[in-house]
């Protein structure tokens, strides 16, 4: 059975952005569910709900803005869970849209099969956190993974971001340059975005409560901030 008569992929469509793919007007496809838990996160109701849109319906949209957009964000949620995502960009590019994919990482084999296939153009993999800490911060997974996905990017040299967001009462600003040092070890020569946690947001799993103050003129040394 074809898995898209099973289940709806897209929880839902930005039908148009300047911000999320670098220099090029697209849209972003919000894939339900996730394999991580992070308790920082900004999409509950994309973590916990159910696809409301088929691929039928986001081609169709895709099929009347082509002339207007160039690219497509595959987002979430994440976007490899989903089990007909390869087919389903092979339609995308069919189109003639770049695709950025917004990934976790920790499933660096269909990481892999897409960059084997040509379907992507861009890539923002979630570094999350240290090993020691991805349970805490994020339900489970593994910083191993991350850099299986990471050595897979830089293996293909496509071009790809690597970003984290920081709550400062999860992660110090050592531990935030340690995972700076370790890129750079590793052969990353790109900027690591470092987004600051927003107060005032429902998320899974964060009690809204005053954050310790963060120590920017530090940080700044040794990432890039994104407000």
């Amino acid at each position: 059975m074809n898995p898209q008569n099973v289940m709806l992929p897209l929880y839902d469509i930005t039908r148009f952005t300047l911000l999320d793919y670098p220099n090029i007007p697209a849209a972003i496809f919000w894939f339900a569910g996730c394999n991580l838990r992070c308790t920082y996160c900004y999409n509950p109701d994309i973590v916990f709900g159910q696809g409301k849109l088929s691929e039928e319906e986001s081609l169709a949209f895709l099929s009347s803005r082509c002339g207007l957009l160039e690219g497509v964000v595959l987002s979430g949620g994440e976007c490899t869970l989903y089990p007909n995502l390869i087919p389903f960009c092979h339609s995308i590019k069919e189109m003639g849209y770049k695709i950025k994919m917004d990934t976790n990482g920790m499933r660096p084999d269909v990481i892999r099969q897409l960059l084997e296939k040509n379907l992507l153009d861009y890539v923002a993999l979630d570094y999350k956190a240290p090993d020691s800490k991805m349970n805490d911060i994020c339900g489970g997974g593994s910083e191993k993974r991350f850099w299986q996905s990471f050595d897979t990017l830089q293996s293909f040299n496509v071009a790809f971001e690597v970003r984290t967001t920081f709550h400062p009462d999860l992660l110090s600003e050592e531990e935030i340059i340690t995972m700076s040092n370790t890129l750079k070890a590793m052969g990353y020569q790109n900027p690591f975005y470092v987004q600051l946690f927003r107060e005032g947001v429902e998320t899974l799993g964060m009690v809204d409560a005053p954050m310790r103050l963060v120590d920017i003129e530090l940080l700044s040394q040794f990432v890039t901030l994104r407000q």
